[in-house]
């Protein structure tokens, strides 16, 4: 690379980050990494908006979900020295677990594949969101409720928490100290990773930690997060530490080159689909190369970690503001490092706008009740929201769109015929229909349902000029939760959080007489969670 086409990196790079480039503004760093050496970072916007702090080469962020390599990095290190094997079953390590109905290996929990419902979920949905304060001990609560899965382990893919935050106690389990002193001994004191560290409580003193903010009515607010971090999320890193720990796939430092593969290394699913999700890392091509990559998300906190091996090239995109679009970020800078790399594909064009017309909408998967609403954004991107939580469309090589979202399996097919299909994980494909223009909720559907597995009572009952939820569950109540009709006996329950304004699919279950017997409710990655409609 010349100085001349790291200049025009550079000034990319800023370009980039210009908008958050002002006073008074939250922000982000960007940092490229080529052929093992971090050629440059650039950062816009403030680290703290109450004391004036900039941005800078220093400044540390929690990086939430890009944690989890490190924890699959700690078992495949344990399983190496033959302390564990990744083909062990989860109750050989943490026997206090219940039975969940099926067997689930270590390996299951560190590809997403396990049908563990998600902690973070089941939380939400028994009316304790990301803000409130809880424990871990709250947390293992939730997981040791739990009597069914989401589908039976190695059959399909669904992003869990709960999955990693098993994987951090065996690593404890295994290795008979904390999760953070493993990672700081084996990881983080070899590669020189100074700024890197396992920060379990978010009131714990962290130096050089940016606050975290969302925008709101024209400016900003701090995000609040009151959840403890353990094997899913609970680091705190820099782009420069984050830029050692890329350079040990190629060095192989730690655990060799061998550790490098084995976290990028896809497994079939039991019906012979290759997972997209290898150990902490999702893998995929993007322009005809190989990427492994993974997100991170925290109230106001977002990471991008983002490699490009075949080309020798890493992009790592962190932000302390919540409405930046890291992943897009990261793209945009890795698509600027490859540019005119022979080979490379060109970035597929989006379909006409009339094409993508049909597709705005709410539309049903009536078997579950699942929904899914397109829209299109003022500048002409495509974007679907599901649950609550809205995400960009991009244009795939194969002419279907495909999220622009990390760890996310989610490709469209433009709708025929009033049909569209879906194609999500484990090359599974849902037919979806329009729902219905002017749904109404089903009648006698206002009463009290109780879910066993969250220890959770909603009451829905008249509010306003509609129905509402009201919530209780073991630690919190919350409510109302508006809900509104979909299509028949399919509703949608309106569930506010921290994150994103999400929503639950339910659909009414019913006795052989036609009466409401409860409701099944899925959420994003909790699903066929069951509520029995209590006698009055």
């Amino acid at each position: 690379m010349t100085d001349l086409d790291l200049l025009a990196l550079r000034r990319k790079a800023r370009r980039l980050l210009a908008p958050w480039d002002r006073p008074g503004s939250p922000g982000a760093t960007l940092g490229l990494v080529r052929d093992g050496a971090l050629v440059l970072q650039e950062s816009a916007g403030a680290a703290s908006l109450e004391l004036g702090v900039p941005i800078g080469p220093e400044t540390c962020f929690r990086i939430a979900s890009v944690s989890k390599q490190f924890t699959c990095a700690a078992i495949l290190l344990l399983a190496a020295e033959g302390r564990l094997s990744t083909e062990d079953e989860i109750h050989a390590w943490l026997p206090e677990l219940p039975d969940f109905g099926a067997a689930i290996r270590i390996d299951q929990l560190m590809r997403n594949c396990s049908g563990l419902r998600d902690m973070l979920e089941l939380m939400r949905l028994s009316g304790t969101d990301l803000s409130h304060p809880a424990t871990a001990e709250h947390l293992l609560a939730a997981i040791g409720r739990q009597r069914g899965l989401n589908f039976p382990p190695g059959t399909r893919f669904l992003y869990s928490n709960t999955g990693f935050l098993l994987l951090g106690r065996i690593v404890e389990a295994a290795a008979g100290e904390p999760l953070g002193a493993v990672l700081e001994r084996r990881i983080f004191a070899p590669l020189g990773m100074t700024r890197t560290r396992h920060t379990p409580s978010v009131t714990e003193i962290v130096p050089g930690l940016a606050t975290s903010y969302f925008p709101q009515d024209g400016g900003f607010v701090r995000a609040l997060h009151g959840f403890p971090l353990g094997g899913e999320g609970g680091l705190v890193s820099c782009v420069e530490d984050l830029a050692l720990w890329d350079r040990n796939f190629t060095t192989g430092q730690v655990g060799g080159v061998a550790l490098g593969r084995a976290l990028a290394e896809r497994a079939p699913f039991s019906n012979g689909t290759l997972n997209l999700y290898a150990r902490g890392l999702e893998v995929t091509r993007y322009r005809g190369l190989r990427t492994e990559n993974h997100g991170g998300l925290w109230p106001g906190f977002k990471t991008c970690f983002l490699r490009a091996p075949e080309a020798g090239v890493t992009v790592i995109a962190i932000a302390n503001h919540g409405g930046i679009d890291v992943h897009h970020l990261g793209h945009q800078m890795l698509d600027a490092a490859l540019e005119g790399r022979p080979g490379l594909h060109p970035v597929p064009a989006l379909p006409p706008r009339p094409a993508l017309g049909a597709l705005t909408g709410r539309w049903l998967e009536p078997e579950s009740g699942t929904t899914v609403e397109f829209g299109i954004e003022a500048d002409g991107t495509p974007t679907a929201t599901q649950h609550g939580l809205p995400f960009a469309l991009a244009p795939a090589e194969d002419g279907r769109l495909a999220a622009r979202r990390g760890i996310y399996p989610f490709t469209v097919t433009l709708p025929e015929g009033g049909r569209l299909a879906i194609e999500t994980d484990a090359g599974h494909v849902a037919l979806f229909r329009r729902a219905a223009e002017a749904p109404v909720l089903p009648a006698g559907l206002a009463g009290t349902y109780r879910c066993e597995e969250l220890d959770t009572v909603w009451t829905l009952a008249a509010e306003g000029d509609g129905l509402a939820a009201r919530v209780r569950g073991p630690l919190t109540a919350a409510g109302p939760w508006p809900v509104q009709p979909i299509e028949g006996d399919c509703i949608r329950l309106l569930t506010p959080a921290t994150l994103f304004q999400g929503w639950v699919d339910a659909k009414l279950a019913r006795d052989a007489a036609g009466r409401i017997t409860g409701l099944i409710v899925s959420g994003a990655r909790a699903r066929g969670l069951r509520f029995a409609r209590q006698e009055r």
